[in-house]
């Protein structure tokens, strides 16, 4: 894990994060991007073990097994949802304690 996501995800900025203001839209987009991905892959280090969606493509056969196979994939999609979401919101206030509008 690279050394600026826990520094992120502590509350500190990092060194992409202070120099978000320079250079091109599209690489300011790329930056954001990768400042949120290292947040996620932080949060993701302190969850413990995360479990990972079933299937592989293969729904199991009708029935109540495919109701709680629907069930815990669509439980685990909004805890990662909610993982992306917490990581969006930390850059965010990190951008604001930067730039001073806090």
């Amino acid at each position: 894990m690279p050394a600026d996501s826990s520094n992120a995800a502590a509350g500190q900025p990092s060194d992409q994060a202070s120099h978000q203001a320079s250079g091109p839209p599209a690489q300011r987009k790329q930056d954001r991007r990768q400042r949120i991905s290292d947040l996620v892959v932080a949060l993701i280090g302190q969850q413990g073990e995360l479990e990972l969606l079933d299937g592989g493509g293969q729904v199991p056969a009708a029935g109540a097994d495919a109701a709680s196979w629907l069930e815990r994939n669509r439980r685990l999609i909004q805890r990662y949802q909610s993982l992306v979401r917490t990581a969006a919101t930390l850059d965010a206030l990190i951008d604001q304690e930067i730039a001073g509008d806090f």
